[in-house]
Protein backbone atom coordinates (compact mmCIF):
# COMPACT_ATOMS: atom_id res chain seq x y z
CA UNK A 1 0.00 0.00 0.00
CA UNK A 2 2.61 2.35 0.78
CA UNK A 3 4.01 2.00 -2.16
CA UNK A 4 1.00 2.48 -4.13
CA UNK A 5 0.67 5.64 -2.13
CA UNK A 6 -2.68 4.39 -0.46
CA UNK A 7 -2.42 5.63 2.59
CA UNK A 8 -5.97 5.95 3.75
CA UNK A 9 -7.30 3.31 6.01
CA UNK A 10 -10.53 1.71 5.88
CA UNK A 11 -12.44 -0.96 7.06
CA UNK A 12 -10.61 -3.93 5.80
CA UNK A 13 -8.68 -1.87 3.16
CA UNK A 14 -6.44 0.72 2.23
CA UNK A 15 -7.00 3.54 -0.24
CA UNK A 16 -5.22 5.96 -2.59
CA UNK A 17 -5.74 8.28 -5.24
CA UNK A 18 -6.03 5.91 -8.19
CA UNK A 19 -6.03 2.26 -6.77
CA UNK A 20 -7.30 0.09 -3.01
CA UNK A 21 -5.04 -2.15 -1.50
CA UNK A 22 -7.04 -5.02 0.51
CA UNK A 23 -5.90 -8.86 1.86
CA UNK A 24 -6.86 -11.78 2.53
CA UNK A 25 -6.86 -13.81 5.99
CA UNK A 26 -5.10 -17.52 4.78
CA UNK A 27 -8.11 -19.48 2.80
CA UNK A 28 -10.75 -17.30 2.95
CA UNK A 29 -13.18 -19.81 0.73
CA UNK A 30 -12.97 -23.41 0.96
CA UNK A 31 -14.44 -26.56 -0.81
CA UNK A 32 -17.83 -27.30 1.50
CA UNK A 33 -18.00 -30.37 4.40
CA UNK A 34 -19.88 -33.35 2.86
CA UNK A 35 -22.72 -32.66 4.64
CA UNK A 36 -23.84 -29.34 2.55
CA UNK A 37 -24.13 -32.11 -0.25
CA UNK A 38 -26.30 -34.51 1.61
CA UNK A 39 -27.83 -33.58 5.20
CA UNK A 40 -27.34 -37.30 5.90
CA UNK A 41 -23.24 -36.99 5.71
CA UNK A 42 -24.08 -34.91 8.77
CA UNK A 43 -23.73 -38.87 10.61
CA UNK A 44 -20.77 -40.07 10.06
CA UNK A 45 -21.79 -43.92 8.95
CA UNK A 46 -18.96 -46.27 6.92
CA UNK A 47 -21.23 -47.44 4.88
CA UNK A 48 -21.71 -44.06 3.19
CA UNK A 49 -18.17 -43.76 1.77
CA UNK A 50 -16.64 -42.79 -0.30
CA UNK A 51 -17.82 -39.34 -0.56
CA UNK A 52 -17.24 -38.32 -4.42
CA UNK A 53 -18.86 -34.64 -5.17
CA UNK A 54 -19.84 -35.01 -8.96
CA UNK A 55 -20.21 -31.18 -8.77
CA UNK A 56 -17.50 -29.05 -6.25
CA UNK A 57 -18.98 -26.27 -3.79
CA UNK A 58 -16.94 -23.68 -2.52
CA UNK A 59 -18.13 -21.69 0.15
CA UNK A 60 -16.35 -18.84 2.29
CA UNK A 61 -15.37 -19.77 5.58
CA UNK A 62 -17.23 -18.61 8.55
CA UNK A 63 -14.87 -16.82 10.60
CA UNK A 64 -13.66 -15.05 7.75
CA UNK A 65 -16.88 -13.85 6.28
CA UNK A 66 -16.43 -10.36 7.02
CA UNK A 67 -12.86 -9.76 5.12
CA UNK A 68 -14.95 -11.50 2.35
CA UNK A 69 -17.85 -9.06 2.50
CA UNK A 70 -15.11 -6.56 2.14
CA UNK A 71 -12.93 -8.02 -1.03
CA UNK A 72 -16.84 -8.80 -2.86
CA UNK A 73 -18.03 -5.17 -2.30
CA UNK A 74 -14.65 -3.56 -3.89
CA UNK A 75 -14.33 -6.09 -6.38
CA UNK A 76 -17.63 -4.57 -7.60
CA UNK A 77 -16.88 -0.78 -7.20
CA UNK A 78 -18.28 0.48 -9.84
CA UNK A 79 -14.87 2.98 -10.11
CA UNK A 80 -12.80 -0.08 -10.27
CA UNK A 81 -11.77 -0.88 -13.81
CA UNK A 82 -9.65 -4.18 -12.89
CA UNK A 83 -7.87 -6.22 -10.35
CA UNK A 84 -4.28 -7.10 -9.79
CA UNK A 85 -4.23 -10.75 -8.02
CA UNK A 86 -1.28 -10.32 -5.26
CA UNK A 87 -1.57 -13.37 -3.38
CA UNK A 88 1.95 -15.33 -2.94
CA UNK A 89 3.48 -16.20 -6.46
CA UNK A 90 2.68 -20.10 -6.65
CA UNK A 91 -0.35 -22.99 -6.50
CA UNK A 92 -1.92 -21.70 -3.69
CA UNK A 93 -1.86 -17.79 -4.20
CA UNK A 94 -3.75 -18.28 -7.24
CA UNK A 95 -6.22 -20.48 -5.78
CA UNK A 96 -7.00 -18.05 -2.78
CA UNK A 97 -7.59 -15.42 -5.33
CA UNK A 98 -9.51 -17.45 -7.98
CA UNK A 99 -12.04 -18.70 -5.49
CA UNK A 100 -12.78 -15.10 -4.46
CA UNK A 101 -13.19 -13.92 -7.55
CA UNK A 102 -15.41 -16.68 -8.34
CA UNK A 103 -17.34 -16.43 -5.30
CA UNK A 104 -17.67 -12.56 -5.98
CA UNK A 105 -18.89 -13.10 -9.48
CA UNK A 106 -16.41 -10.86 -11.08
CA UNK A 107 -15.97 -10.12 -14.78
CA UNK A 108 -13.42 -7.47 -14.64
CA UNK A 109 -9.98 -8.28 -16.12
CA UNK A 110 -7.18 -10.18 -13.54
CA UNK A 111 -3.57 -8.87 -13.82
CA UNK A 112 -1.38 -11.03 -11.92
CA UNK A 113 1.33 -9.87 -9.36
CA UNK A 114 4.60 -12.16 -9.81
CA UNK A 115 7.21 -11.31 -6.85
CA UNK A 116 8.59 -13.45 -4.69
CA UNK A 117 10.38 -10.61 -2.55
CA UNK A 118 8.31 -8.30 -0.50
CA UNK A 119 10.99 -5.20 -0.48
CA UNK A 120 9.86 -1.84 -1.90
CA UNK A 121 12.18 -2.28 -5.29
CA UNK A 122 10.56 -5.39 -5.55
CA UNK A 123 6.64 -4.45 -5.00
CA UNK A 124 7.65 -1.15 -7.21
CA UNK A 125 9.20 -3.70 -10.05
CA UNK A 126 6.18 -6.06 -9.85
CA UNK A 127 3.84 -3.60 -10.48
CA UNK A 128 5.65 -2.31 -13.91
CA UNK A 129 5.27 -6.15 -14.88
CA UNK A 130 1.86 -7.19 -14.40
CA UNK A 131 1.16 -10.07 -16.05
CA UNK A 132 -2.13 -10.77 -17.77
CA UNK A 133 -4.27 -13.08 -15.09
CA UNK A 134 -5.38 -15.51 -17.78
CA UNK A 135 -1.48 -16.76 -17.97
CA UNK A 136 -1.94 -18.71 -14.76
CA UNK A 137 -4.97 -20.67 -15.44
CA UNK A 138 -3.12 -24.06 -15.19
CA UNK A 139 -1.73 -23.10 -12.05
CA UNK A 140 -5.14 -22.46 -10.64
CA UNK A 141 -5.99 -25.65 -12.59
CA UNK A 142 -3.22 -27.68 -11.04
CA UNK A 143 -4.49 -25.72 -7.09
CA UNK A 144 -7.84 -27.24 -7.55
CA UNK A 145 -6.43 -30.85 -8.32
CA UNK A 146 -4.93 -30.49 -5.12
CA UNK A 147 -7.26 -29.09 -3.01
CA UNK A 148 -9.27 -31.77 -4.52
CA UNK A 149 -7.01 -34.28 -3.44
CA UNK A 150 -6.82 -33.09 0.35
CA UNK A 151 -10.46 -33.20 0.58
CA UNK A 152 -11.45 -36.46 -1.20
CA UNK A 153 -8.58 -38.28 0.91
CA UNK A 154 -8.94 -36.41 4.50
CA UNK A 155 -12.93 -36.55 4.58
CA UNK A 156 -13.09 -40.24 3.35
CA UNK A 157 -10.05 -41.38 4.81
CA UNK A 158 -10.65 -39.55 7.98
CA UNK A 159 -14.44 -40.96 8.56
CA UNK A 160 -13.55 -44.49 7.62
CA UNK A 161 -10.66 -44.43 10.23
CA UNK A 162 -12.78 -43.04 12.94
CA UNK A 163 -16.21 -45.58 11.94
CA UNK A 164 -13.79 -48.38 11.44
CA UNK A 165 -11.86 -48.19 14.70
CA UNK A 166 -14.26 -46.28 16.79
CA UNK A 167 -12.01 -43.62 17.65
CA UNK A 168 -10.93 -40.21 16.58
CA UNK A 169 -8.89 -40.55 13.90
CA UNK A 170 -7.11 -38.53 10.86
CA UNK A 171 -6.26 -38.76 7.68
CA UNK A 172 -4.71 -36.28 5.26
CA UNK A 173 -2.91 -36.30 1.66
CA UNK A 174 0.23 -35.09 3.22
CA UNK A 175 -0.31 -35.48 7.13
CA UNK A 176 -0.39 -39.35 7.03
CA UNK A 177 2.84 -40.29 4.76
CA UNK A 178 4.59 -37.69 6.90
CA UNK A 179 3.45 -39.18 9.95
CA UNK A 180 4.22 -42.65 8.44
CA UNK A 181 7.88 -41.38 7.39
CA UNK A 182 8.72 -39.95 10.96
CA UNK A 183 6.75 -43.41 12.57
CA UNK A 184 9.56 -45.35 10.36
CA UNK A 185 12.47 -43.56 10.90
CA UNK A 186 11.43 -43.82 14.96
CA UNK A 187 11.09 -47.41 14.91
CA UNK A 188 14.70 -47.41 13.43
CA UNK A 189 16.23 -45.74 15.88
CA UNK A 190 14.67 -47.70 18.22
CA UNK A 191 16.03 -50.68 17.12
CA UNK A 192 19.27 -49.97 16.23
CA UNK A 193 21.62 -52.13 17.10
CA UNK A 194 25.51 -51.47 17.77
CA UNK A 195 28.05 -53.31 15.88
CA UNK A 196 31.75 -53.77 16.05
CA UNK A 197 33.14 -51.87 13.05
CA UNK A 198 36.83 -51.33 12.05
CA UNK A 199 38.60 -48.07 10.19
CA UNK A 200 41.14 -48.78 7.57
CA UNK A 201 44.38 -46.33 8.11
CA UNK A 202 47.62 -46.62 5.65
CA UNK A 203 50.55 -44.65 5.88
CA UNK A 204 52.73 -44.54 2.70
CA UNK A 205 56.28 -43.59 2.05
CA UNK A 206 56.94 -42.05 -1.27
CA UNK A 207 58.35 -39.50 -3.54
CA UNK A 208 57.44 -35.75 -2.53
Amino acid sequence: AKNLSAYQRKDGYLEGNSCIVSWCLGHLAEYAPPEIYNEKYAKWQFEDLPIIPEVWKVQVSEDKKKQFDVLCGLINRADVAYLVNGCDAGREGELVARWILKIAGNKKPVRRLWISSVTDKAIREGFKNLKDGRAYLNLYAAAEARAEADWLVGMNGTRALTCRYNAQLSCGRVQTPTLALIAAREQEIKSFVPKRFYTLTTVSHGMT
